[in-house]
């Protein structure tokens, strides 16, 4: 195997005998696999509509042939498979490269119909082989079957970051919700690593896919709110009743909506862990009197706290941790969606979008004592978009007095390295006159710091889940508006992001598409920029390492 799509890969260079997130090398080859076969479907999706497209559109350009349209769900689905910390199961990946394959050659068969041919295709357009020799073509097919490092470094920036991108696709498809051009983006994205371009064409590509997960967190963001309202300012406690529980993590709003749903009146009470916490800042959501409050930290946490927890854990999607030897939570852990682990209960998809049927939960949380309490503060949360926005004018005007002199974006992803204590003692660090705005799972590095406010404004605001990095970027273009700024860059605005996986890898290309220069990076750079692809990101957006605590803080401010 060979594996560096996440901050955490072995040596800062790649993982190569077990994945550092607990994948193993089976595993890890079979997703190789999975994503040469998705490459090749794309590739001959993308030929069947060149050669023939569906009828022009009012337009006047030709709609895409109406088999594409068929791929949309699996790409996505194939993709968030692939993610760090979502899936275990070698079964799954086999049935999806076997999928991957029967729609790829039935598309092939649609080409030679239109009159085209498949004699000069790319491999991963035309092989199949017995599955018994599955493992060895995966361990020829994955990352470093690119030769020539800075083709193989934009390749894989392009496809982690498009992989980012399909995971917030699919959160909002499961509310119904899709957009046919981020769909496009995907499988022209995955055809485009099936031929050799030039490094002028890959790195215009890379750039796309900064806009295109711009697009996708916006019909997310309109998913979300459209379904359970804008998050309001909400106080969230962290403490645990005496009633069983049932405690939701990952990312899926849907799936706590119906757990929701059908634990009312059961005498279970339901706990955010991680990711979901924003959850409680929904009105639709928050309605529910048996949604009693957030339970742990960040994802890497999760071994101790789902053990302490005592009662039923539901993983929705990412991030999930393999359970220790010496762990009892694997009886009572249950997946869904894309989620799976060998041992842990899957629940099914629903069909055409019902609700999924959570019985086994909740039976499962009835056999189960409560909760063990854990110490810490009660959490802030609900300052996406719409609630910033409204408190607009006490923040220009603390702006224009002088009052917030700067807006320090720490958004992204938590984990495991003791590095990461740097966002906690940056976060203290910053003077009283700096606010921090932040989304993803970082926050639970500072987020129970008490940094008080400036002018009734909360010095912390956070915006929500990784997926609500849309709520930043609205902020800072309603700031750049207000204040009358004619740049993004000039705004008094800083960013120092931590990244972990490829959700994150998105915003960071979402980030740079916007044209926002200056975003510190860390814990470290990713292992999969080399060299040449680094320094045209230092040079052409002045994307940094972090540094120090006290250099960071003091450049952070030095120009406020």
């Amino acid at each position: 195997m060979f594996c560096f799509q996440c901050e955490e890969t072995a040596s800062a260079t790649g993982c190569t005998v077990k994945g550092t997130c607990g994948k193993p090398e089976t595993t890890a080859v079979l997703q190789d696999l999975l994503i040469f076969a998705v490459r090749g479907l794309a590739w001959t999706a993308e030929t069947l509509n060149d050669l023939a497209p569906g009828p022009e559109a009012a337009t006047g350009r030709a709609a895409p042939h109406a088999r594409l349209a068929e791929q949309a769900p699996f790409l996505r689905e194939a993709l968030f498979a692939t993610i760090t910390n979502v899936n275990w199961e070698d079964d799954r990946f086999r049935a999806l490269i076997t999928e991957a394959l029967d729609r790829r050659d039935a598309l092939a068969e649609a080409v030679r119909a239109a009159g085209g041919s498949m004699d000069a295709a790319p491999e991963a357009a035309v092989w199949r082989a017995p599955e018994a020799t599955w493992l060895d073509t995966g361990a020829h097919v994955g990352v470093l079957a690119t030769q020539d490092e800075d083709q193989r470094s934009l390749r894989e920036l392009l496809l982690i970051g498009v992989k980012g991108i399909a995971a917030y696709a699919q959160h909002a498809a499961v509310l119904g919700r899709t957009d046919p051009q981020v769909d496009a983006f995907i499988r022209e994205a995955l055809a485009s690593t099936c031929i050799a371009l030039s490094r002028e064409a890959m790195i215009e590509l890379v750039l796309r896919a900064g806009s295109v997960a711009v697009s996708a967190m916006a019909v997310l963001d309109a998913a979300n709110t459209d379904t359970y309202g804008h998050p309001t300012m909400t106080r969230v406690s962290t403490g645990a009743g005496d009633r069983p529980g049932i405690l939701v993590s990952g990312h899926d709003l849907k799936d706590l909506a119906d757990l929701l749903e059908q634990t009312a009146g059961t005498g279970i009470d339901v706990y955010t862990h991680g990711e979901m916490l924003p959850a409680h800042a929904y009105p639709s959501l928050a309605r529910h009197r048996h949604l009693v409050g957030n339970y742990g930290g960040a994802w890497w946490q999760q071994t101790t706290e789902f053990e302490s927890f005592h009662g039923a854990v539901l993983m929705t999607t990412n991030c999930l941790v393999p359970p220790r030897r010496a762990n009892t939570y694997l009886s009572r852990l249950f997946t869904t969606g894309s989620v799976g682990y060998p041992g842990a209960v899957h629940i099914p998809d629903a069909p055409d979008g019902a609700a999924k049927d959570f019985s086994a939960v909740i039976e499962r949380a009835r056999q189960c004592p409560p909760p063990q309490a854990l110490e810490g503060p009660d959490l802030s949360i609900g300052f996406a978009h719409n609630q910033v926005l409204s408190l607009a004018d006490q923040v220009v005007e603390a702006v224009s007095s002088g009052a917030v002199r700067r807006f320090v974006v720490m958004a992204g992803c938590d984990g495991r390295h003791k590095a990461r204590q740097y966002y906690t003692d940056l976060a203290a660090a910053l003077p009283d006159d700096a606010i921090i705005l932040t989304a993803g799972c970082a926050k639970y590095r500072y987020n129970s710091l008490d940094l008080g406010t400036i002018g009734g404004v909360p010095r912390l605001l956070d915006a929500g889940q990784c997926n609500d990095s849309y709520s930043l970027v609205k902020i800072a273009l309603a700031l750049k508006e207000a204040l009358g700024v004619e740049d993004i860059n000039d705004l008094p605005i800083a960013y120092d992001i931590a990244w972990y996986e490829q959700k994150a890898v998105a915003v960071l290309l979402a980030l740079l598409s916007l044209g926002v220069k200056g975003i510190r990076l860390g814990p470290t750079l990713p292992a999969f920029l080399s060299p040449a692809v680094a320094e045209t990101l230092v040079s052409t957006f002045d994307l940094k390492p972090m540094g120090t605590v006290s250099g960071d803080c003091a450049a952070i401010m030095a120009d406020a």
